[in-house]
């Protein structure tokens, strides 16, 4: 087993970027020489091309991927005491908009395969005070999408999709037809922050719709609740996507797809190295979605999950772990409804998932240096 001589990166950014620096550089320069930095043309046409990508009616871009979560809510009108259904396993992102605008995070269990939301157990959480579902796109592949807007139908509740890691990921609907994640409920959020798969070189973020009077409402909410130069309707805030980081996406997303098939087959090398391993565990595949492996995580069994970072780490690999705290154990988050051992997927996951490396730079020495790492320690 050979060290290769490239550090090796949990996300490769430089390598990246080197790949499209003279595209990049360019887009920059451009901006900087029509100074037009706050709501320039590239902030326009980032959101048009976007747009049609998603085969959405409306692109709202903002300052970052909770300002959009944010502004989501505070366009569907939902007020104080409203309840929000959630997952427990997520990033702190996706509760802190809910009880930062004063409405009650509801959380829930999710299914220990695909680590996304569980429809069940959104269905048992609902009440008659609740008003929204989040569902999180985890690590790259959508929820139960379809079973969850029935539900959201049936009790006639807000859907809005958190798709910070799977935009570009598709879901295929029972009734045949097939929509990009972030699109199909109420409305979908997604953060441009640079370790995502379509990430700027600073932070951003976009709403997307297919409503028009939300879309509206949207854009009003992002540029301080007004619609017209000083006439403001109703309280906003200031969330926008500045001109640069417009014109780097406007250039990532054109490789958007290409970055998704290069992540694709490093999953699939990790997965024929670890396939039928006693004490670990390959992420699933849903198959109402494909996956664009923001992360990928496995489940450890019966392994030191520090002892084994560590190791990895004295030989120079990283790996982290997505996420090691659940939300209702979170000392922000502790709630009197919820103690230890009422989430037990979550909990059990938040004991045992370690992510490997992933990104569009990764050649086949470095998975092999990896991979032979992992299995020295995890015999």
């Amino acid at each position: 087993m050979t060290k290769t001589a490239k550090k090796i990166q949990m996300v490769d950014l430089k390598s990246q970027y080197e790949k499209i620096k003279p595209e990049v550089d360019a887009a920059i320069q451009n901006v900087i020489d029509s100074t037009a930095f706050i709501n320039g043309p590239e902030v326009k046409a980032f959101q048009a091309e976007l747009e049609k990508y998603l085969a959405v009616k409306h692109v709202i871009p903002c300052a970052n991927g909770t300002d959009a979560l944010q502004i989501a809510m505070m366009g569907l009108g939902l007020k104080a005491g409203d309840e929000v259904i959630t997952a427990d396993f997520t990033y702190v992102a996706t509760a802190e908009v809910i009880a930062l605008l004063g409405l009650k995070p509801v959380l829930v269990d999710v299914v220990p395969n695909t680590f996304d939301i569980d429809v069940k157990a959104i269905e048992k959480a609902i009440t008659p005070k609740t008003k929204a579902i989040v569902p999180v796109h985890l690590f790259g592949q959508c929820a139960d999408m379809d079973a969850i807007m029935l539900l959201a139908k049936k009790h006639n509740l807000f859907v809005i999709e958190d798709n910070a890691q799977a935009i570009g990921a598709d879901y295929k609907s029972s009734d045949g037809t097939t929509k990009k994640a972030g699109t199909i409920g109420t409305v979908g959020c997604t953060s441009f922050f640079p370790s995502k798969n379509l990430g700027c070189y600073g932070d951003g973020g976009a709403i997307f719709t297919n409503d028009d009077a939300l879309a509206a409402k949207l854009k009003m909410i992002a540029n301080h609740g007004q619609s017209v130069q000083y006439i403001h309707d109703s309280i906003g805030v200031n969330s926008r996507l500045d001109s640069i980081q417009a014109a780097i996406l406007r250039i990532k997303l054109r490789s958007l797809d290409t970055y998704a098939t290069a992540r694709n087959k490093v999953a699939s090398y990790y997965d024929k190295v670890f396939e039928n391993h006693p004490k670990i565990k390959t992420p699933a595949r849903a198959k109402f979605s494909n996956h664009v492996f923001h992360q990928y995580t496995l489940q450890l069994c019966e392994v030191d999950r520090t002892a084994l970072r560590e190791f990895l780490a004295a030989k120079d690999i990283p790996a982290m772990i997505y996420y090691p705290i659940p939300l209702h154990l979170q000392k922000a988050y502790l709630d009197p409804r919820y103690k230890a051992g009422d989430f037990p997927v979550t909990e059990k996951l938040c004991a045992c998932v370690m992510s490997l490396p992933m990104h569009t730079e990764l050649d086949e020495d470095t998975l092999k240096y990896i991979t032979d790492s992992v299995l020295e320690f995890v015999k």
